[in-house]
């Protein structure tokens, strides 16, 4: 039987011992002591950078290579957990285990960042075992954070092919690819994830103020990555400095012309979200309007005069623009190679399209994150899994006083 109490020693006894041991340690810890509370028999799963498989963490070397135990996320069942951020059993599934156990599938997320699922099974199914199951997976996820920023195991364990030495640098530089909190959730997705050269999204808090910001660099190289990680330091440094958005962006444009001349330039949206009242303050630099979708229904886009590329040196004025949103309101950012991306006819994924497919897949029925992994599914499908151009978006939901509705 699983008890809720023995649960939550387990978890605090796994976290105290969790200080010093390396990534391969923690399924052993983590299967010890939760055997030990009822839980039996549990491995982890950790997702890939473009969410398509979810591979074991296991003791014995971490290496995409090594040929480990894993699973599709679409048409499995721990993919079904994971996509639904929810407890699934597979007894309900046609399945069971023998001596009456069962086994369960637990989505691994910390906030609603998604990290891959949890395996456990149980002598008991009841809610009590659900809310047991659901405390071991936050506290693993808690863990995982802990440990995979420095890990190279975990690098190689969430790639499925090689990375060139852009996207090393932009996966690096940014920062995670989900944040929900103050009645604001964050969705980020980038591809092509091995071939990245010049997109780079950035977001940060600071009190009640979210800051958003894509950039699009010049070309789609190395150098490309090096000068959108340019452009994201400098916009990071002079944010943290006080400046405000104008200040941000043209201390961007005087870093980029310091270190390129005018051979080097980037577009960007640089925006800052209320996180308390909703009002959104937002300037561009060249690049593609923000779209504003409100109650599913209606689409806009935010218009402001374009100031010109950082780094080209226009020296056009920068224009400040507000709007207030109301609860619900949906804000995408995005690059042009998401709507650019054509099919072996040449037609392009489009605008609309784009637009479309998130009303329809974000109404109610997936959450923002798992609509965003289905998106650039069908943009890579769009174009035969090769884009020709970088593809980033940055999607923010503002709920405004429905803290509560953040997580699934």
């Amino acid at each position: 039987m699983v008890d809720r109490a023995t649960v939550a020693l387990a978890v605090v006894r796994i976290m105290q011992a969790s200080h010093t041991v390396t990534l391969e340690q923690l399924p052993d810890l983590v299967a010890e002591h939760a055997a030990g509370a009822g839980l039996y028999d549990v491995a982890l799963y950790v997702v890939d950078i473009r969410e398509t498989v979810l591979r074991r963490l296991t003791g014995q070397g971490c290496d995409a290579a090594g040929g480990g135990e894993e699973f599709t996320v679409q048409g499995s069942l721990p993919g079904q957990a994971y996509q639904r951020v929810d407890v699934l059993a597979e007894s309900a599934w046609g399945g069971g285990m023998p001596g009456g156990r069962r086994r369960w599938w637990v989505a691994v997320t910390d906030g609603v960042e998604r990290l891959g699922v949890l395996r456990a099974d149980t002598d008991t199914d009841d809610e009590p075992t659900r809310d047991a199951l659901r405390d071991l997976a936050s506290t693993t996820a808690l863990m995982l954070l802990s440990k995979r920023s420095f890990s190279d195991s975990y690098a190689r364990l969430v790639r499925t092919e090689a990375m060139n030495v852009a996207a090393e640098m932009q996966w690096n530089l940014t920062p995670p690819p989900a944040y929900a909190g103050h009645d604001v959730t964050v969705g980020a997705v980038m591809e092509p994830a091995y071939q990245v050269g010049g997109d780079a999204f950035d977001y940060a808090v600071a009190g009640t103020t979210l800051h958003l910001s894509v950039f699009d660099a010049m070309g789609h190289d190395t150098t490309a990555g090096i000068t959108a990680n340019v452009a994201v330091a400098a916009c990071r440094n002079a944010r943290r400095q006080g400046a405000s958005l104008a200040e941000t962006s043209e201390q961007v444009e005087q870093v980029l012309l310091e270190q390129f001349s005018t051979s080097r330039y980037v577009t960007g949206i640089l925006a800052d979200l209320d996180m308390a009242s909703g009002r959104l303050t937002w300037i561009n630099r060249g690049h593609h309007l923000p779209v504003l979708i409100r109650e599913n229904r209606w689409t806009t886009e935010l218009v402001c005069p374009p100031a010109g590329p950082m780094g080209a040196d226009l020296r056009l004025p920068v224009t400040q623009r507000t709007e207030q949103l109301q609860p619900g309101d949906r804000l995408l950012l995005y690059t042009d190679g998401v709507i650019e991306a054509r099919d072996a006819r040449g037609t392009q994924f489009g605008r609309d399209r784009f637009v479309d497919f998130i009303r329809r897949h974000h109404a109610g029925r997936h959450t923002l994150h798992e609509t965003l992994r289905r998106l650039m599914a069908a943009v890579m499908d769009h174009n035969e899994g090769r884009l020709a151009d970088d593809a980033t978006v940055l999607l923010t939901e503002w709920r405004g006083s429905q803290q509560h509705e953040l997580t699934p």
